[in-house]
Formats: structure tokens, C-alpha cells, sequence
């Protein structure tokens, strides 16, 4: 008696519709370690450390650290795109970097390029913020205005319902230009500390330990500022939601939960 039996399809479509996994959270302490502290350890140390075991195939040891420590970065990138299948322009860009700094080391590139590298890449960035905003897809809807931070479906609702959703395009446009206002300030800051640390000729033991200097001063020299304008940016943003749709913060961050009606059930 092969039964169609009828009555269990419509509850057997929910799992289908959800059988596709949910991006898993990057690991921020293996993002940590992979794309700062390893390398800073191994281009401080690494010849020191191991240099004795690349002296036989490196005819200059320096760069064979280089090579073992821009290979954790890219290593990671890699592995984090084939576990979480995502990645994002700021992991790209990152890559790009780590590939740069590895080139200019590895060719024995002037030294100079690689201050206008370390500038070149937040200030590519600020630009592609501000041109996106002339085509369909602005970045302010990637690196902020996105369903990872904000419940990008409620707030819609609410700005349709409140007739704001031309005041919120201005409201983005305003908070664009203060994103790439803090991509400006890490570009010229980035300019300026690798100008003043890495001084050394590339290819060089001391070029490798002035590189792991500056990656460790950017974090407090050039990641602070531009973080705490990337947050003013995000505060206005959540401001001119609760103004424009009534909704409060809790109510627009997408791990929040209704469960004001814990006994509805009963």
C-alpha cells in the first residue's frame, strides 16, 4: 500500500527550504593568529629561529622567511573560504597586501613601495566606497548596512511603512562618506608609520623585522582611529533607523528574538 499520504507535505518543505547551512562565524582567534601574531613572530624571529634549515635552498635566508610568513595569511585565506565558503573584500584586500609585501620583499623592490603599498590599499578602498554610490550596489550596504549587523528586512518594513526609505538613502550616502573618510585617515596614517619603520633595504633580515613592527603598531596607531570612525558611522546609522521606523536597537540586530510571550503555548 504505497501511500502518497499527502498530509506530511507541506511540513516536509520547511527543511528543505533550510537544508542549506547557515555561514558559520569566523574564528577571530585563529583570524588573529594566522594574519598577525604568526607572522610578526616569524619575520622577528624566524632566522633566528629556523634559518638554519632554509640556508640550503635560500641563497638569501631572509627571504625564505618572508615566503614562511606571508604563507600563514594566505594559508588562512584558503582555508577560511573553503570551511566558511565566504569571503569578503576585506579578506581579499588583506590577501593582496600580504602578496605585496611578499613581492616587494622577494624582488628586492625599493623600499619606498612599500610605504605607497601600505597607503595605496585603504585609500583604494575609500574610492571604491564612494564610486559605489553611482552604481546599484554601494558598499555601504556590504560593510555596514548588511544582514550580518542590522535585520536589514525589518528595517526596510519599517521605513516602507513610515514613508522614510528616501530619507534613509541619505541617511547611507552621509554614513558612506564617513566610512571612506576613515580609510582616508588609515591611508595617510599607514603612509607615514611605514615611512618612518621600514627603512631597510628589502629582502633584508632587518626589512623582515621593520615589517613585523609596523604590522604590530598598526593596531593601535591606525586600526583604533579608523575603527572608532567606522563606529561613528554605524551609531548614526542605528539612530536614523530608531528615528525613521521607531524600532529599537535591540529590535534591529539579527540575533534578537521576540520572546516576549514565553507562555503563548500555554
Amino acid at each position: 500500500m504505497p501511500d502518497p499520504q499527502p498530509s506530511n507535505t507541506p511540513t516536509d518543505k520547511n527543511p528543505l527550504q533550510n537544508d542549506k547551512p547557515p555561514v558559520k562565524r569566523e574564528n577571530t582567534f585563529l583570524n588573529l593568529g594566522f594574519n598577525l601574531l604568526l607572522p610578526i613572530l616569524l619575520l622577528k624571529k624566524g632566522e633566528q629561529w629556523f634559518g638554519h634549515y632554509l640556508a640550503p635552498y635560500f641563497d638569501n635566508v631572509a627571504v625564505g622567511v618572508l615566503l614562511v610568513a606571508v604563507a600563514f595569511p594566505v594559508g588562512y585565506f584558503i582555508y577560511d573560504y573553503f570551511k566558511r565558503a565566504k569571503y569578503n573584500i576585506f579578506s581579499i584586500l588583506g590577501l593582496i597586501s600580504v602578496l605585496l609585501t611578499g613581492g616587494i620583499g622577494i624582488l628586492a623592490i625599493p623600499t619606498a613601495w612599500f610605504a605607497v603599498k601600505e597607503a595605496g590599499i585603504p585609500l583604494l578602498l575609500g574610492l571604491a566606497v564612494l564610486i559605489s554610490l553611482k552604481t546599484p550596489y554601494p558598499l555601504i550596504r556590504t560593510l555596514l548596512y548588511n544582514p550580518e549587523i542590522i535585520d536589514v528586512d525589518k528595517v526596510q518594513a519599517g521605513l516602507r511603512e513610515h514613508q522614510a526609505e528616501a530619507a534613509f538613502e541619505q541617511l547611507l550616502v552621509r554614513c558612506t562618506w564617513l566610512l571612506a573618510a576613515s580609510f582616508l585617515l588609515s591611508a595617510v596614517l599607514n603612509y607615514f608609520l611605514a615611512r618612518w619603520i621600514v627603512v631597510s633595504p628589502s629582502g633584508t633580515e632587518a626589512f623582515n623585522s621593520e615589517v613585523s613592527t609596523m604590522m604590530a603598531w598598526s593596531l593601535p596607531v591606525i586600526a583604533v582611529p579608523s575603527m572608532i570612525i567606522m563606529l561613528i558611522a554605524l551609531m548614526q546609522l542605528l539612530r536614523g533607523i530608531k528615528t525613521m521606523t521607531g524600532l529599537e536597537l535591540e529590535e534591529v540586530l539579527p540575533g534578537a528574538k521576540t520572546e516576549e510571550n514565553p507562555s503563548a503555548g500555554d
